[in-house]
């Protein structure tokens, strides 16, 4: 009986395990209902009851693990519509949902980074939005994972700020630093948005404008509060730092001041804004934070949402999500009053109530909850601990391979020190017979410097003179300049007064003139008056008026005659004072240029003695020109007779050289003898400079000396015939020089020297030394000319089969394959064929450069025997097209395996990277005798480049074509006790230092494998040095009478093989 009441609650546990699955299954399929309405390719905004149940979702499962399973399936990187609405509702979410949201966005950070360095190389609208849109939720997770005080809606009080960035006035700063950087990736975003909608003509009623003016409502509302922050922060910076250090804070503060206030203003006057925020304004001014009172101005913008009218659902919409957890509120009232069910109604419920089990049920489900977020905790704390253990790894492992790298520098230096100090000892055996030799041509070069420092100083001291002669004939030339300039002054002088006093006697006349005039008239006039007296005689009254009048004016008359009279006085004195004036200026003016006359005189003799004295001193300044000159040439001579008297020497017979360096120093000197030529020439036309002769003279004796000393050494390796012609034209050379010397040592003969017979000796050297120089030992050199050509052509030829067998690849998959692994293979063969054609382009620019530098440099050659004269570089021509045609083979059958699933992913990436570097070694190949400015130069490194980013898509296509189709395991330990789980952690940790073992081990052969590959192309293992090979410690890595290869056989740094980094650093 007993056992029948206890039925009913082992059927309820397993009721509320269904209803607990329907109840997620429910939520999953209302999750990805909402991520599907929201995430879409339609041109239109995020509706905000999609978003809602999003961020709801995200708060019921306390994380954003169900969103970032859904979102992550989008083809983010094909559609940039589509990836624009996943930021925007990303961003949503970020802002409004549970705090955990953001530790599960920071683990697809690196996935975020890759979308927005893809869309910004891409030429589309929506992807430049979607670049700026990435990196500005990057900066936002990075920010408020840092300072995890602040929540990332950035709602925080200001005693929260306070605390955030401390006391230490660094982290307030660097604080500072990090809100400017965090609103500028706003305000980007923003303006990048306001541009492309004015220029797309778009306004804010249609869904095209609202789809792109729907972000910004979040950008509005961080902004506000990044300002804020930002005010606060720099008045708490000004009042711990001085004004000046804070001057590129104010300045950066300014600009976003401004472009922030531009930005609220050109929203808040779009009608698409005014119904769904309430934006603030900012002051006219931004805050003066030189002042501390300012801030009591400063008021906090406030961004306002108003109220949302409830929206009709839908159709098509599910239920709506409910707003709190029906499970959480309804186990409490199922604990206080148990439902009855069918079991209870036929037999009464158990001893009146629940069993004791159902309580040991409950809690032992409690105490799961609590291991549950404690294994939580163990997970991440052990997460945290392997990656350090990773980077201390990493670490270890660089430094080891430094040391390895040292140990390896120390036994070379080790070597070569060996090297040197038996070197050292052969030297001093020989060292003793030598020494009286050195002894008397240091004496004589001592004495030769005496001589030449006492001819410096005499030039020294007559420059010198010069310069004192050249100053006084100037300040002389100064005096006579003023002295006429004073002359000069006193005639214009004596003009003005001239016509001063020409005017004044004009004025006077005129005056005088109008005097008289005026007497005459009133003359006129007192007749008149006279006869109307007489006329009107008969009335007394009148009569004795006009009397008055006319003795009125006619005392006024006489005053005025006498002020007159006065003023023509008083300017015939002036102008007798100012012609005593002009009179004792012009003595003085007479006495003063009668003064400067002597003195011209004077200094006019002087300057005579002092120009004959110049002509002296010119005269000995070219004598001791010439002196210098014959001490030069003596001294060239003595170094040209030492190099002779070495090709008799028995110990020089031990000496060897290569030709190459021969032939260096034969075209050094070559250009030496131009040097000479124009030295001599600009000596005979300005005798009284020698410098440039004497430089070249120098160079030139150094440079036929080296010549002659290394065309013997180099005699003594070659055959008889050649050795007796190359040691024949030394001794020429020598010969030449000294008669060239022995001209320009006599005046006589001075006009006729020239070292046109010495330019012709040393040609001839320079050709035998091409002549010995090695030849091929595979290809005869009348082939090499072909075999250049056939190569590039069955490049070419390797170029286009694997094109076509790429296209019928591409074919068969489509054939044989649907879904995502069609869309993988077609993008992985689109960027294969993509790279083949870049190649193609590289090889006929290679071909075109290759053409000009044959027609450039083989003058009157055949092209064939341009190509065998420079036999090593075309060998490294042939060698890089080998390398390419074989590359592109192998990316073929590569790619035909990855596609067919028989073969791997990375056997396709180092295929790319090979081709890569073999075509950096063919570009190297061809610019080694390239002219630097030519235009197919040019157009040979755009083809390099653009094959390296071909194949840097190829890498690309590839690895996320594998991310793709690889199968991921989510790693459920919940079900594991605390022993199986530390099993599980030792068995990874074995399996972890197996790889690292097997990594490590690879790693030495793929070493031993470039070594071989290396010895195998002709490149050397350790470096020879060119010049003459002799036993001085000088060089001891020389002895070896085999020729070194040039630099061109030496595979270039890019065409190693990249080392393959692990899946994790993509991620």
């Amino acid at each position: 009986m007993n056992s029948i009441r206890q039925v009913p609650t082992r059927v309820k546990s397993r009721r509320v395990e269904a209803n607990l699955g329907a109840e997620r299954e429910h939520f999953d399929k209302q999750q990805l209902s909402s991520i599907s309405k929201a995430i879409n390719t339609t041109e239109t905004p995020v509706k905000e009851k999609h978003a809602r149940r999003i961020i709801l979702g995200t708060h019921r499962e306390k994380g954003a693990y169900t969103f970032w399973s859904y979102a992550l399936g989008f083809p983010l990187h094909s559609n940039s519509i589509l990836c624009w609405k996943f930021c925007n509702v990303l961003h949503k979410v970020l802002r409004d949902g549970h705090r955990n949201v953001l530790q599960d966005c920071m683990r697809h950070h690196s996935s975020l980074v890759e979308i927005g360095k893809l869309w910004s190389n891409l030429h589309d609208k929506y992807g430049q939005l979607v670049a700026l849109y990435s990196k500005l939720l990057c900066t936002k997770m990075e920010f408020h994972t840092k300072h995890s005080d602040i929540p990332p809606n950035l709602e925080v009080t200001d005693e929260v700020l306070e605390r955030t960035a401390g006391t230490d006035i660094n982290n307030v700063f660097q604080l500072t630093v990090e809100v400017f950087d965090y609103l500028d990736a706003e305000l980007r975003l923003a303006e990048t948005v306001l541009r492309q909608l004015n220029t797309s003509i778009a306004i804010s009623t249609l869904t095209s404008g609202q789809c792109r003016l729907a972000p910004l409502i979040q950008v509005i509302q961080d902004c506000s509060h990044l300002y804020h922050f930002t005010v606060k922060l720099l008045f708490k910076l000004h009042a711990c730092l001085p004004a000046d250090t804070l001057q590129g804070h104010r300045d950066r503060f300014h600009d976003q001041f401004h472009s922030l206030k531009t930005f609220f203003n050109k929203a808040r006057d779009m009608m698409y804004f005014k119904r769904l925020i309430q934006i603030p304004k900012l002051p006219d001014s931004p805050p003066n934070f030189l002042h501390a009172a300012s801030l009591a101005k400063h008021v906090k913008p406030v961004v306002v949402i108003p109220d949302e009218e409830p929206e009709q659902q839908d159709d098509d919409d599910d239920d709506p999500e409910p707003l709190i957890e029906v499970s959480d509120v309804s186990t409490p009232s199922m604990q206080a009053q148990p439902q009855l069910d069918i079991f209870d109604k036929a037999f009464g419920p158990p001893n009146g109530g629940f069993d004791d089990r159902d309580l040991q049920i409950e809690s032992l489900k409690r105490d799961l909850e609590l291991l549950r977020a404690e294994l939580e905790r163990v997970k991440a704390e052990a997460q945290r601990y392997i990656t350090q253990l990773k980077s201390q790894i990493n670490s270890l492992e660089a430094e080891l391979e430094e040391q390895r790298a040292q140990k390896q520098r120390a036994l070379v230096e080790n070597e070569q020190l060996r090297m040197e100090l038996e070197a050292t000892r052969r030297r001093n055996a020989e060292h003793e017979s030598l020494q009286t030799t050195f002894i008397e041509a240091e004496k004589r070069s001592q004495a030769t410097e005496q001589r030449y420092n006492k001819l410096k100083e005499k030039h020294t001291e007559l420059v010198a003179s010069h310069a004192e002669l050249l100053r006084k004939s100037a300040d002389t030339v100064k005096m006579l300049s003023a002295t006429q300039q004073t002359q000069d002054e006193v005639e214009r002088t004596k003009q003005q007064l001239s016509f001063e006093i020409d005017r004044i006697k004009q004025e006077a006349d005129m005056k005088l003139e109008e005097q008289k005039f005026e007497m005459e008239k009133l003359r006129r006039e007192l007749e008149e008056k006279m006869a109307e007296v007489t006329r009107i005689k008969g009335t007394l009254q009148s009569s004795e008026k006009a009397s008055e009048q006319v003795t009125s004016s006619m005392t006024a008359l006489q005053a005025e005659k006498e002020r007159l009279m006065r003023s023509v006085s008083e300017k015939e004195a002036e102008l007798s004072s100012l012609r005593q004036a002009a009179q004792a200026q012009q003595s003085s003016l007479r006495q003063e240029r009668e003064r400067s006359s002597r003195e011209l005189g004077e200094l006019q003799g002087k300057l005579q003695e002092k120009s004959s004295q110049e002509e002296q001193l010119k005269q000995k300044l070219l004598e001791e020109q010439f002196a210098l000159l014959q001490g030069t040439v003596t001294e060239a001579e003595s170094i040209i007779q030492d190099a002779v008297a070495k090709l008799d020497d028995p110990l020089h017979v031990r000496c060897t050289s290569s030709p190459d360096y021969l032939i260096s120093r034969a075209e050094a000197t070559l250009g030496s003898v131009d040097k000479v030529k124009k030295g001599h020439a600009d000596y005979l036309s300005n005798m009284r400079d020698a410098g440039g002769l004497l430089r070249a003279l120098t160079q030139f004796s150094h440079l036929a000396a080296d010549t002659i000393i290394n065309g013997s050494a180099t005699a003594h390796m070659a055959p008889t015939d050649h050795a007796d012609r190359l040691t024949e034209n030394c001794r020429g050379c020598a010969t030449e020089s000294l008669q060239f010397f022995k001209d320009l040592k006599s005046k006589t003969t001075l006009q006729r020297a020239d070292p046109a017979s010495i330019r012709i000796v040393i040609q001839k050297i320079l050709y035998l030394g091409q002549e010995l120089r090695p030849k091929g030992s595979d290809v005869r050199q009348e082939e090499l000319g072909d075999l250049v050509d056939k190569e590039m052509a069955a490049t070419s030829a390797a170029i286009e089969e694997a094109v076509r067998r790429i296209d019928e690849m591409m074919n068969q998959a489509r054939k044989d394959t649907t879904g995502i692994k069609l869309e993988v293979n077609e993008r992985i063969l689109f960027s294969c064929t993509d790279l083949m054609k870049a190649i193609r382009m590289l090889i006929i620019a290679s071909t075109d450069l290759q053409k000009e530098i044959v027609e450039g440099g083989r003058g009157a050659a055949t092209i064939k025997e341009f190509y065998a004269r420079n036999s090593r570089w075309t060998e490294g021509l042939i060698s890089a097209a080998k390398a390419v045609g074989w590359g592109a083979t192998e990316m073929v059958e590569s790619a035909d395996k990855v596609v067919l699933h028989t073969g791997k992913y990375e056997e396709l990436i180092v295929c790319s990277h090979e081709i890569a570097a073999s075509t950096a070694q063919l570009v190297a190949a061809s610019k080694v005798k390239a002219d630097r400015h030519s235009t197919r130069l040019t157009t040979l490194q755009q083809a390099s480049r653009h094959v390296n980013q071909m194949a840097a898509n190829v890498v690309a296509s590839t690895r996320t074509g594998q991310e793709h189709l690889e199968e991921k395991d989510t790693m459920d330990f919940s079900g594991m006790s605390l022993i199986k789980l530390r099993k599980e952690e030792m068995e990874s940790q074995v399996k972890v230092l197996e790889l690292e073992s097997y990594l490590e081990n690879e790693r030495l052969r793929l070493g031993e494998l470039r070594k071989k590959h290396y010895e195998l192309a002709g490149v050397p293992l350790e470096p020879e040095g060119n010049g003459v090979r002799s036993p001085s410690p000088a060089h001891p890595g020389t002895m070896s009478p085999k020729p070194s290869k040039p630099a061109l056989m030496k595979k270039p740094a890019l065409a190693q093989k990249p080392t393959i980094p692990s899946k994790s650093m993509f991620k």
